[in-house]
Order: structure tokens, then C-alpha cells, then sequence
């Protein structure tokens, strides 16, 4: 039997427990093509970084003329909506990036992230404390899910008490982020995820209407009110931009503290570490965003003329797909790539993206990160993993275990 085409190796489920060997063979063709109509795939960490910035390079899908489904679209994230600041290029990318920055950080909102780490701390200390006798969770469903999902509920905010309703709305969303699920998606399936995209776009629309009336401490308040330089935004743009921080807010960070929690459980060394200096859970972090990171690909990009790299012509209108856990373990960028070593002292990763599409909640999830595996790691006695391999999504992009069955002995 022939081989498949490298890039279809890396899409099959049978190698998402360890795509690593395919990434390492990635790089002795930095740039590769190999079916007509199909993605040009970028490994070199130094390529990555340089198309991220690159202004010929396009993130709007209109801009793509390629004729073959490349099976990794990202799906349509915000249900329906006008495309989110994601999906954009400039100038309109960045007036609602700024807009929406303007409620979320820096300069209009410093602290706002910061003066959540006492919230953060609290909802991580209760999730542990709910594992109660148990001697074996799954810290997926247990934990790493429920975390982040909580967090943007209170930053967007949504009341405590519909929380419970949005991860019914959130679940099938977040299920069509998967290429293999839509493709092999049943009729009852897609009905499921409509249904849930409507629901979650009529909540939303009548919580923005009410903070537009009476504007309270949060992200929805400060969206629907916006008044600056940039205008304000519609409120599609508002709803459009309300579901990106939602799933996007949450399911990055989930995959960020299930690899973290599994790479440490296969160093316990590190974890014994953290265990006695919580503060080491920086550089953990910071490290686990190159060795491990939660998004493997940016698959959504598109060039608008021809672009030379490295000797191959990539035409406009082409998919371009950086592979960015290929780039974080360049050995021409990295020494030692395949060792995890939070003592590294040239981290500079790309596991949040670079340029004008830099991930826009990286200083949340970093936040959610470190307190999430400093508390595990002190208060967990005796940790260790049940299977190892464990079951991991399907998704190729999103990559992280959908289960993590830990066993110890008790709480601390």
C-alpha cells in the first residue's frame, strides 16, 4: 500500500496521541505541497512567525480559491453571526479588535483580568474540594471543562445562574469546531448544533439589550456601550464577538490545562517542584505553550498574491496551513525541542499566534493556567495517570485528551 500524504497523516485520528514524529519529519520540507488543490504546510518556526505578520497572507476565507476542502476548517465559531474580528483582515479586524479590547484589557480595563485572581482562586479551590473521597477523576470533565467555562460566564456576565444552560448550548457549538465530526455529522447532529447556536444567539441578544439599558462591571456592558474613536459596534458585531469569547475563551484554555496536567504527571520531577514553589507555574506555563500547545494549527489562512518561501511559489488564493507545534519544536529555533524544561531560557513560543491575530485572551488563560496546576499540584497527594496514553479528541487542531482518569490518595 502507498503512504498517504503527510498532511493527511496528521489529520488521522490514529496519530493524535502523538503527531510529534510527523512535525519532526515536517521540517525537512519546510514548505509542502503534496496534492493538487490541497494546503501549502509551513513548519520552520521562522516561516510561522514571518507569515503572521505578513499582510499578503489573509484570514478572510473569501480570499481562498483553492478547490479542495482541506477537511481542517475551523467551522463557523460564531453560529451564524457576521464573521468575528478572527475571520477578518484590516481595516475592519482592527477597529473591533480595539473595540473590544477596550473592554476586555489594557489601556481602558488594566486590571481587569488581574483582579479576577481572587474569583479564580475560589472557583479552582471548590472544583477540588468537589472531588471530595473520591480517589480517581476524570480532570477533564471535573475540572479542566468546568474552570474556564465558568470564568468567561463571569467576565462576559452571564448570571451564576444560567451557567448550567450554556454548557448545554456550548457543548454541540464547540462539537462542530471538529473537521470529523461535521463531515461524518448526522442529520440529528446539525439540527442539535442549529438549535443551540439559536438559543445561545437569543440569550445573548437579550442580555446585551439589558446591559445597554442598565450597563454593569463586565464585558457585555462595556461591548454594548462602547463610544470611542472606533464607533460602536452593531449588535451582530457584539453577539458575533460575545460567542468568540465564549468558545474561544474556554476551549483553548481546557486543552492548556489537560496537556499541562498530563506533561507534568510524565515529569514528576516538575511537579514535585511546583508542588514546593507555586511560583514556578510561570515557566511552566510559558513552556508548556511551546512543548504542548492547545491550538497545533492555524489552518484558516489564505495568501492574496503569490508568495516565494524558501523556493516554492505559493499562489494566490492558496490555503496555507502553519503548523505551529511543528514551528515551537524547530530544531533551528529550539535547542533540545523535544524535552520539556521549564527552565529554558529562550521560551519565546507560538503557541498564542503572533501579529495582528495574536490570541486575544492570552493574559486569561495564562492567569487560569498557573493557578489551575499550582492548586492540583499541592493539593493532590500522590498523583498519577491512569492511562497513557489517554483518549484524546479527534480534533487536529484543538489537540488535548478528551479524558484525563487521574488516581491519588487523598487530598492535601
Amino acid at each position: 500500500m502507498t503512504q498517504a500524504p503527510l498532511f493527511r497523516q496528521i489529520t488521522d485520528f490514529a496519530n493524535r496521541a502523538d503527531p510529534y514524529p510527523l512535525y519532526s519529519e515536517l521540517h525537512r520540507t519546510p514548505v509542502l505541497h503534496e496534492e493538487e488543490g490541497g494546503p501549502y504546510v509551513v513548519s520552520s518556526y521562522f516561516d510561522i512567525e514571518a507569515l503572521l505578520h505578513d499582510p499578503r497572507v489573509s484570514s478572510d476565507a473569501a480570499n481562498l480559491t483553492a478547490s479542495e476542502d482541506d477537511g481542517l476548517g475551523m467551522g463557523d465559531e460564531t453560529g451564524g453571526l457576521p464573521p468575528s474580528f478572527l475571520r477578518l483582515d484590516p481595516p475592519e479586524h482592527d477597529r473591533l479588535r480595539r473595540i473590544a479590547n477596550s473592554a476586555f484589557g489594557p489601556p481602558h480595563q488594566p486590571r481587569r483580568i488581574e483582579n479576577m485572581r481572587g474569583e479564580l482562586d475560589g472557583i479552582v479551590t471548590g472544583l477540588i474540594d468537589g472531588f471530595g473521597d473520591a480517589r480517581q477523576v476524570d480532570l477533564v470533565d471535573q475540572f479542566a471543562y468546568p474552570f474556564p467555562v465558568t470564568v468567561i460566564c463571569r467576565l462576559l456576565g452571564v448570571p451564576r445562574e444560567d451557567e448550567p444552560r450554556f454548557r448545554s448550548w456550548v457543548d454541540p457549538l464547540v462539537a462542530t469546531l471538529d473537521p470529523e465530526t461535521r463531515r461524518s455529522a448526522d442529520p440529528e447532529f446539525v439540527k442539535t448544533a442549529q438549535e443551540a447556536r439559536m438559543q445561545l444567539g437569543m440569550y445573548l441578544a437579550g442580555l446585551v439589550e439589558q446591559r445597554t439599558k442598565e450597563p454593569q462591571d463586565d464585558v457585555l456592558s462595556d461591548l454594548a456601550n462602547s463610544r470611542g474613536p472606533d464607533g460602536a459596534m452593531t449588535m451582530m458585531e457584539v453577539l458575533s464577538t460575545a460567542v468568540l469569547l465564549l468558545i474561544a475563551g474556554h476551549e483553548t484554555t481546557v486543552n492548556l490545562i489537560t496537556n499541562g496536567m498530563l506533561t507534568l504527571l510524565r515529569h514528576p520531577e516538575i511537579l514535585a517542584r511546583l508542588r514546593e514553589d507555586p511560583g514556578l507555574s510561570v515557566r511552566i506555563v510559558e513552556e508548556l505553550l511551546r512543548y504542548e500547545p492547545p491550538v497545533q494549527i492555524v489552518p484558516q489562512r489564505t495568501c492574496i498574491t503569490d508568495i516565494e518561501l524558501r523556493g516554492t511559489t505559493i499562489p494566490k488564493g492558496s490555503r496555507i496551513w502553519l503548523m505551529i507545534a511543528a514551528g515551537n519544536r524547530d530544531p533551528e529555533r529550539f535547542k533540545e525541542p523535544d524535552r520539556f524544561d521549564p527552565d529554558r531560557e529562550d521560551i519565546q513560543h507560538l503557541g498564542f499566534g503572533s501579529g495582528i491575530h495574536s490570541c486575544f485572551g492570552a493574559p486569561l488563560a495564562r492567569l487560569e493556567t498557573q493557578i489551575a496546576l499550582s492548586e492540583l499540584a499541592r493539593r493532590l497527594e500522590n498523583p498519577r495517570l491512569v492511562e497513557d496514553p489517554p483518549p484524546y479528541r479527534p480534533n487536529a487542531v484543538l489537540r488535548g485528551p478528551r479524558h484525563l482518569n487521574v488516581a491519588f490518595d487523598g487530598l492535601r
